[in-house]
C-alpha cells in the first residue's frame, strides 16, 4: 500500500513538473533558436545524468536494450521537445496545451501497439471523439491559430507517446531512473557537439526570462521530472498512475494564464475539459483487461 501511494506522489510531482514545459518552452524560443533549444536542454542534461549513471555505479543497458533506450531517446528527448519548440513560435502555450490532453491516449495507443492487446470497440469510439474535439477546436480558430503550429503539436503528442510507452515497459528492466539517464547518455553524442556549434554568437542579447526558462527545461522537464515520472509509474503501475496525465492540460493553463499573461477563454477550458473526459473513459477501457497482467508483473518484479 505504502508503495503505491508513493508511486501516486512521485507521479503527480512529475505532472507538475511536466506542466511548466510548455510555457518555459514559449519563454525560451523568444530568444533562442528551437533546434538549439532542443540541443541544448538535451545536452545539459544528458551530462547531468551521466555523472548521476557514474555516481551509482549504475551497469550498462544489455544489446536488446538499446533500440528501446533509442526510441526513448527520439520520443522525449529530441522529438518532443523540437516539435513542441517550433510550434510554440507561432501558437500560444495555452493553445499548445490542448493537445497535451492526448498524451495519455496516445501513450495508451503505443502501448496497445508494443504489448499486442486487443481493447474493446468502445476504445477506439472516445480516442476517436477526443481526436475530433481537438481538431475541431483546432479548425475553429480562423486566424487566431497557426495550421503548422498545430501540425507539429499533433505530431509530438505521437512521437511522445511512443517514447512514453517504450519507457515504462523498459522501467521495469533497467529502474525508473535509469531508463531516461540512459537515454540521455545514447544522445549526448549527437546533441552535445552541434549545441555547441549552434550557440549564439552573442548571450548579451539573451534575456533573464529565456535564461531561466533553458534552465528549466533542462534540469526539470528533462531530467528531473522524468526521474519522479517513471519511479511512479514503476511504483504504482503504469494504468494507474499513468492517468495523472490527465492533470496537465489544467496545471499548464494556470502556469500559462499566470506567468505568460495568455487568455484562457471559457471555449478553450470546455474544450480540455471534454477530452480530458474522453481520455479519461479511453484509458478505463484500455485499462480494464490489462489489470490481472499487470498484476502479475508487479509480484514478478518483488520476488525477483
Amino acid at each position: 500500500m505504502k508503495k503505491t501511494s508513493n508511486g501516486w506522489m512521485n507521479g503527480f510531482i512529475g505532472v507538475m513538473i511536466f506542466s511548466g514545459s510548455l510555457p518555459a518552452t514559449r519563454l525560451a524560443v523568444a530568444d533562442f533558436d528551437p533546434v538549439f533549444l532542443t540541443l541544448c536542454r538535451a545536452a545539459i542534461a544528458g551530462v547531468l545524468a551521466g555523472a548521476l549513471l557514474l555516481l551509482f555505479r549504475q551497469s550498462r543497458p544489455e544489446r536488446t536494450d538499446i533500440v528501446p533506450l533509442m526510441i526513448v531517446a527520439v520520443g522525449v528527448v529530441g522529438g518532443f521537445p523540437l516539435l513542441t519548440a517550433l510550434a510554440l513560435q507561432s501558437v500560444t502555450s495555452a493553445h499548445a496545451i490542448i493537445f497535451i490532453g492526448l498524451l495519455p491516449l496516445s501513450t495508451a495507443i503505443f502501448g496497445v501497439i508494443r504489448g499486442g492487446e486487443r481493447p474493446r470497440p468502445s476504445f477506439w469510439i472516445f480516442s476517436a471523439a477526443g481526436s475530433f474535439l481537438v481538431a475541431g477546436y483546432a479548425l475553429i480558430q480562423d486566424g487566431e491559430a497557426s495550421p503548422i503550429g498545430d501540425v507539429y503539436m499533433v505530431a509530438s503528442i505521437i512521437i511522445c507517446g511512443l517514447g512514453y510507452a517504450e519507457g515504462a515497459r523498459l522501467s521495469r528492466k533497467l529502474g525508473d531512473w535509469q531508463v531516461i539517464c540512459w537515454a540521455l547518455v545514447l544522445s549526448l553524442p549527437l546533441m552535445l557537439p552541434f549545441s555547441v556549434y549552434l550557440s549564439p554568437d552573442s548571450w548579451d542579447d539573451i534575456g533573464g526570462p529565456s535564461l531561466l526558462s533553458l534552465a528549466y527545461v533542462s534540469l526539470f522537464s528533462m531530467l528531473i521530472g522524468f526521474i519522479f515520472w517513471y519511479r511512479g509509474l514503476a511504483q504504482g503501475g503504469i494504468a494507474a498512475v499513468g492517468q495523472l496525465q490527465l492533470l496537465q492540460p489544467f496545471f499548464g493553463l494556470l502556469l500559462a494564464a499566470v506567468f505568460l499573461h495568455e487568455e484562457v477563454g471559457p471555449t478553450l477550458i470546455a474544450v480540455n475539459i471534454a477530452v480530458v473526459l474522453c481520455v479519461a473513459a479511453t484509458r478505463r477501457v484500455a485499462r480494464a483487461p490489462r489489470m490481472k497482467a499487470e498484476t502479475e508483473d508487479m509480484k514478478s518484479d518483488l520476488t525477483k
